[in-house]
């Protein structure tokens, strides 16, 4: 814990005090060398305990950059000048407690405990969110390697007060990936606001995002906060930020530096707290070469890259999300709508996916809102669904006149397909077969029945390197 006070009596005794209580104690003489020691600290501390009038400056600041550090560290706040306004100030601030000098010791050892405690359900409380989110982020879905590395990203970066940068094509999910960051950290109860910087006029933008001052142009018949200010002490996702126009990325640029915001048509600047994410589907280095977008801010905001790649890299995700979308549209259209039909599923792995998982979930609110059963066929879906079903199987030659040995067409019908699983999946066994949605041991078995074990010299070298343990 951390003490600061500016008498030299009173910091002995609290370190003697607390010392007999098995706490770590660190004292600070004064309000600048306290500031100094939350904000250097290598860890937070999990409880600070400070004087509210100093010489030097105020515990109020001192309440700002010991919870601006970590909201695990709960501030106790001692003063021999109690009023109820100092009091509510300091609460409202975000002080765990207040207590008035000449302070009883049996109940500062009391509040110090439960300060301890309160700390450490907090921490507890943001390890879980991190592990749900490295897990099961919400509307994350997808069980590829590239969905797990994003899965465990967003576990590692949620807590960081680092810039992320969430890059990828329209429609992957890059929004969703910004929610399940804030969802994760410790600012999941306080506000999350999107800035679609690509939709808002470029004369209202500055007004949006920093607030305006009554009457400070035609029109602004009331004061607001703007964004930056409403989602004080949560998370600001910055979408489509490569369409920020080049004088409003300075003003950015100067925000992210600062932590200072001031709206239009106001004299004073205001402190603000919030975890900046933004997202781009731009190749904003390319933007940046091209003088569109200012290398400065680019370092600012590409402090963590996360990258989202597109439905059609990451295809064995296609069932799962289907499923997903199948349901909650179905819930929403008031339909009992239960599965996708087979060549339903088949047609949408088989599908490239330009519009990626945006496009996937208009294709099944589509089907869903027109289908007449219990189960989604081919029929429901889009016709340029099926003509890439039947681009994705294998062409068959005609009956010969002489006849032919259906066995052995349907083996290597079925011997190309597994090939071609194999191939896509870099030789994988069990991602191949979930191409094939056929179970792992069911692979195995038509492997072996069609002599493709990897060992089996019968095989050509060309197909044996995809068939891999």
């Amino acid at each position: 814990m951390l003490v600061i006070d500016d008498e030299p009596n009173l910091r002995a005794m609290l370190d003697i005090l607390f010392r007999r209580e098995a706490y770590d104690v660190t004292l600070a003489p004064g309000f600048n060398s306290g500031k100094d020691a939350v904000v250097n600290a290598p860890h937070p501390y999990g409880v600070v305990l400070t004087d509210l009038m100093m010489p030097d400056g105020s515990g109020l600041e001192i309440i700002n950059a010991a919870i601006a550090r970590s909201r695990e560290t709960q501030v106790i706040v001692m003063t021999a000048h109690s009023t109820l306004d100092i009091a509510k100030d300091a609460l409202w601030r975000g002080a765990y407690d207040f207590l008035t000098k000449p302070v009883d010791t049996k109940e500062l050892r009391a509040r110090v405990a439960s300060a301890f405690d309160k700390s450490e359900i907090v921490a507890e409380n943001r390890k879980l969110r991190a592990q749900i989110a490295r897990f099961e982020p919400r509307d994350l879905l997808g069980r590829s390697e590239s969905m797990r590395k994003i899965h465990e990203l967003v576990g590692r970066v949620a807590n960081a007060r680092s810039t992320v940068l969430i890059t990828g094509e329209s429609g992957t999910g890059k929004e969703r990936v910004a929610r399940a960051i804030h969802q994760a950290s410790d600012r999941a109860q306080r506000p999350f606001r999107v800035v679609n910087c690509g939709a808002i006029p470029e004369a209202l933008l500055e007004s949006e995002l920093f607030g305006h001052e009554r009457g400070a142009f035609t029109g602004a018949s009331a004061r607001t906060m703007g964004i930056f200010r409403e989602a004080d002490g949560g998370t600001v996702l910055l979408d489509e930020v490569g369409e920020l126009p080049l004088q409003m990325q300075v003003q950015l640029l100067r925000v992210l530096q600062e932590r200072r915001v001031r709206g239009v048509g106001e004299t004073q600047e205001t402190t603000i707290d919030v975890r900046m994410l933004a997202a781009t589907n731009r190749d904003i280095e390319e933007e940046v070469r091209q003088g569109r977008f200012r290398q400065d801010l680019y370092y600012r905001l590409n402090v963590i890259r996360v990258p989202m790649p597109p439905l059609r890299d990451r295809r064995e995700d296609i069932s799962d999300l289907a499923h997903y979308f199948l349901a909650r549209c179905a819930e929403e259209h008031g339909k009992d709508i239960r599965s996708l039909s087979p060549d339903a599923l088949r047609a949408l792995q088989a599908y490239n996916f330009p519009g990626t998982v945006r496009e996937l979930e208009n294709f099944i609110e589509r089907a869903v809102a027109l289908a007449t059963s219990v189960q989604l066929g081919l029929g429901d879906l889009p016709s340029e669904l099926s003509g890439d079903l039947a681009k994705a199987m294998p062409s068959l030659v005609s009956l010969p006149v002489e006849g032919c040995s259906l066995d052995e067409v349907m083996n290597e019908v079925e011997r190309r397909l597994i090939l071609e699983a194999l191939e896509r999946a870099g030789g994988v066994r069990t991602n191949a077969a979930k191409l094939l949605n056929i179970s792992f041991r069911s692979l195995r078995y038509r492997l072996q029945k069609l002599a493709m074990d990897s060992g089996d010299d019968e095989i050509p070298s060309g197909e044996r390197r995809w068939i891999k343990d």
